[in-house]
């Protein structure tokens, strides 16, 4: 932890050579990493260059005041937590004020004891470390919610999206649908006699099997569309403003990459091939209700197995 000496980068910000020189002598005996400038324009150059720690600025400056310069630090996202204490000849409540305004931290006075300036200059390091230091976390804890959620949303053997977000985008994109008066459809599917794949050749032969599916739907589906494990064999799709023609089309190719896709072992299936049967309904062709969408193309599914499977049923 940086205890607001050791590699602390300060900026003085000043006209004067001799104040400069002065400043410096200080903090450089104290252990701080100290960066010139003579005037506003320069001290701005230095801080998008060198990213200081805290900045002693200098109020009477050519070119750009010292307030101008505060302004500018505190209106600027990526800067605005820069602490900044002005050094200034001016003792008038008015000028405190017109700094404060600016975002100025702290005032130290013309001319300052070398022990108050040190001292509110650890001061702020420390407050800044501190917020340095808070802000990290909150970052490594907003990267960690997000894998959690990415872990609570994704089906742990295919990578898929899972049931729970499966139901959170369906409501998501029919609700966006009404509102902009699109079409979406949903399509169901299973995969053919898995039970008796699974029970010929084993478990692990079966996962292989739903990893590979699972990778045909991720690579053949667009970026907008969702491919998810809704459970056992059983996936689904939401297909993003598509029509049911246009989720006939969608659904009809991946039943066909399917069939021709070389599983291990899929001579000994029924029909001596791995397969799927598929269910369509379409928002709001079929049904506006989220739920009734999902049953109906569920329906649509259990009529392809009846009908022989290895197909796609539309209604």
């Amino acid at each position: 932890m940086n205890n607001g000496v050791a590699n602390s980068k300060v900026l003085v910000v000043d006209d004067v050579p001799l104040n400069r020189k002065l400043q410096q002598a200080y903090l450089d005996a104290v252990g701080y990493e100290v960066l010139l400038a003579q005037d506003g324009v320069e001290a701005l150059q230095r801080v998008e260059e060198e990213t200081p720690d805290l900045i002693l600025l200098d109020v009477m400056m050519p070119k750009m005041n010292g307030f101008q310069v505060c302004r500018r630090l505190k209106n600027n996202d990526t800067t605005r937590f820069i602490p900044v204490i002005m050094v200034t000849a001016l003792n008038e409540t008015e000028d405190k004020i017109k700094g404060i305004e600016a975002g100025a931290d702290d005032f130290i006075c013309k001319p300052f004891n070398k022990l108050e300036l040190l001292a509110r200059v650890k001061s702020l390091l420390r407050i800044k470390h501190l917020h340095d230091e808070l802000e990290t976390k909150i970052k490594e804890l907003e990267a960690t919610q997000r894998k959690l959620y990415q872990l609570a949303i994704t089906d742990g053997l295919t990578r898929l999206h899972n049931y729970r977000y499966f139901n959170e985008q369906l409501l998501h994109e029919l609700s966006r649908a009404k509102r902009h008066n699109l079409h979406v459809s949903v399509a169901m599917m299973d995969i053919d006699y898995f039970k008796t794949y699974n029970d010929t050749h084993g478990h692990p032969a079966g996962d292989e099997v739903l990893k590979t599916i699972a990778d045909l739907l991720r690579t053949n589906i667009r970026k907008i569309d969702v491919a998810a494990r809704y459970g056992g064999e059983e996936f689904a799709l939401i297909l993003v403003e598509t029509t049911k023609e246009s989720a006939s089309v969608a659904a009809n190719k991946i039943n066909k990459l399917i069939e021709d896709y070389q599983f291990a072992h899929q001579e000994t299936q029924p029909g001596g091939n791995l397969t799927i049967s598929m269910g369509v309904a379409s928002f709001p062709d079929d049904t506006q209700n989220p739920e009734m969408l999902v049953t109906l193309a569920d329906k649509r599914l259990y009529k392809a197995k009846a009908l022989g499977r290895n197909r796609v049923v539309l209604d």
